[in-house]
């Protein structure tokens, strides 16, 4: 039989220090971000709070889609709400999601900007 990788490798997988139930977590967070109406969301969250209404009108979709998103973005724990009155206000849930999106940030104008030079690294 043949061996899938080096025993440096095994060890190094066999060394990670968390669970896997955690790297899925971090995998649907990433994925609750992969959908660029969610990343807008968050980016205007990461401003401060916001009703659905005005997240649809600076997004220029319907608040039925903003709603839709943001029920997601609840259940993955990016996004909480409260009531004000009869209005509902959506923020980040705490500023790790703001972090995230920043980096993720960062990340893409540095390739961008620089193109495909860094795509060694990827």
């Amino acid at each position: 039989m043949e061996a899938t990788g080096t025993k440096q490798e095994s060890e190094a997988l066999s060394a990670l220090p968390y669970s896997d139930r955690t790297y899925h977590a971090m995998a649907e967070t990433f994925r609750a971000l992969a959908d660029p109406t969610r990343t807008r969301i968050v980016h205007l969250l990461s401003m401060g709070e916001s009703s659905v209404n005005h997240l649809a009108e600076r997004l220029d979709v319907t608040a039925s889609a903003v709603s839709h998103q943001l029920r997601m973005l609840r259940q993955m724990g990016l996004v909480r709400f409260r009531r004000d009155g009869q209005a509902a206000l959506y923020s980040l849930d705490d500023p790790h999601v703001a972090i995230l999106f920043q980096e993720a940030l960062e990340h893409v104008s540095d390739y961008l900007q620089e193109g495909r030079k860094r795509r060694e690294w990827l």
